[in-house]
Parts: structure tokens; C-alpha cells; sequence
């Protein structure tokens, strides 16, 4: 049903002279497990199922990273993963989300096409956060809030 709805009035979109595997799914090139579409993104499920329900939510535009797309467009995408966050909690009995996303290799990014992960959390499911609070002082969040802001750390009088 989603299939056949989308994929005629989609065809030709894919970008050929970018190699994505994401763009080939969306055209239908390749077969994927669609739960969810509309006219800005499409969802399916995860090839790896970190665990069971995992899916992915791309735009349908090609775009490299969160860089790349519009502010319109990162709100169509996450009002697209809302739909698909509640289609999960309701359909597989799941006990939390992870929502997460990345962008470029240095944040472990390694399909070049913006994507957003809904990972179904079930309690028992071994699945582990990828980092570990680093516990920085007041001093060092007020030093990276004032280079965020760009505003000169405040001076101490002595």
C-alpha cells in the first residue's frame, strides 16, 4: 500500500551521481521494509535491528547531513519521526525510545544521506548509551557556553 502509493509519483528523484544506498531505497532500487512515508520523508526498518522495531527515517531529498538540509526541511523530518515514534510505542509494546542521529564520520555517521534512528527500548534489551559523561566543571561549561555564544569568558577580579 505505501509502496505503490509513493513509488510512481516519485521515480526519477533518485541522484545518480551520488552512490546512496538510502536514495536507492526510497526509489525502490533496492527492497527495504517501509512503516511509514509521506511527501518529505520515508521510514523503514533498519537492516541491523539493534533491537527489534529499529527503524530509520530519511528525507526524501538527498542531503549528506543536518548541514545540508533546510530548517524546513529538519522540521518535515522530525514531525516524520514523531509519527513514526508514536506508531512504534503503539504497535510493539515498547517500554522507551532512543532517537538519535549523526553527522560526518567523526560521529560515527557511515551512510551519507541524513537519517534519524527510533531504537525501541524493551528493559531488557542490552543495548548501552555509546558514550560516558566526561563530569566537566562549572568553569569549563561556562568557557564553552561563552565560545558557543561567542562572548569573552569572564574575567575574575582578584
Amino acid at each position: 500500500m505505501l509502496d505503490r502509493h509513493w513509488r510512481g509519483r516519485r521515480r526519477g528523484s533518485y541522484h545518480h551521481s551520488v552512490d546512496c544506498t538510502f536514495c536507492k531505497l526510497i526509489e525502490g532500487l533496492l527492497p527495504s521494509w517501509r512503516v511509514y512515508e509521506d511527501e518529505s520523508a520515508v521510514a523503514f526498518l533498519d537492516k541491523g535491528q539493534v533491537t527489534r522495531g529499529h527503524t530509520l527515517v530519511v528525507p526524501r531529498r538527498h542531503a549528506e547531513d543536518i548541514w545540508a538540509l533546510s530548517e524546513d526541511e529538519v522540521q518535515a523530518v522530525m514531525r516524520s519521526v514523531h509519527r513514526v515514534a508514536c506508531l512504534l510505542r503503539e504497535k510493539l509494546n515498547l517500554l522507551g525510545l532512543n532517537v538519535t542521529q549523526a553527522n560526518g564520520r567523526a560521529a560515527w555517521q557511515d551512510v551519507f544521506h541524513y537519517h534519524v534512528h527510533l531504537i525501541p527500548r524493551y528493559g531488557d534489551d542490552r543495548f548501552s548509551p555509546p558514550w560516558c559523561s566526561t563530569s566537566p566543571s562549572e568553569k569549563q561549561l561556562n568557557e564553552i557556553r561563552h565560545q558557543i555564544l561567542k562572548e569573552q569568558p569572564p574575567t575574575r577580579e582578584p
